[in-house]
């Protein structure tokens, strides 16, 4: 199966989830790469986003891309792992006024660019992902 969902401690409907991973892979003709995604609490992607970037607290979203690095292979169909968690997508859906479930897609997208190679260190940056995460969005059912 191209895509995995990992529950950890959160319940959630994957379902919708794993068909948008689906669409994500379809539009960026990635059809027969393997995505993992993990939607979880703060206190699991706290203690990632302490161990591997040094932050010690809950972020909404980490992105491991497996086509990165030294020694990767940029052609691996392996992309990585999308790791979000749901309280932080909550949080932040109630102050974007929107639902969680469209927070949870708009982390999904952000973090799938990420493994793609795509970054947001300056402004010319921001704006290509920004303007690919739209078009990718915009490919996605409204929730």
């Amino acid at each position: 199966m191209p895509v995995e969902l990992s529950l950890q401690a959160v319940e959630w409907d994957e379902h919708p989830v794993l068909a948008d991973a689906s669409a994500l892979l379809e539009a960026t003709d990635l059809a027969e790469a393997e995505l993992s995604l993990v939607l979880c609490d703060d206190a699991f992607i706290h203690a990632l986003n302490r161990d591997y970037r040094g932050k010690d607290s809950p972020t909404d979203v980490l992105a491991f891309a497996q086509r990165e690095g030294e020694g990767a292979d940029p052609e691996d169909l392996t992309l990585g792992d999308v790791v979000i968690s749901i309280p932080t997508a909550a949080r932040q859906a109630a102050q974007r006024d929107h639902s969680t479930a469209r927070e949870v897609q708009v982390l999904l997208v952000h973090g799938f660019l990420h493994l793609l190679g795509y970054d947001h260190g300056d402004d010319a940056e921001e704006a290509e992902m920004q303007a690919a995460a739209t078009k990718l969005l915009s490919g996605l059912s409204g929730r």
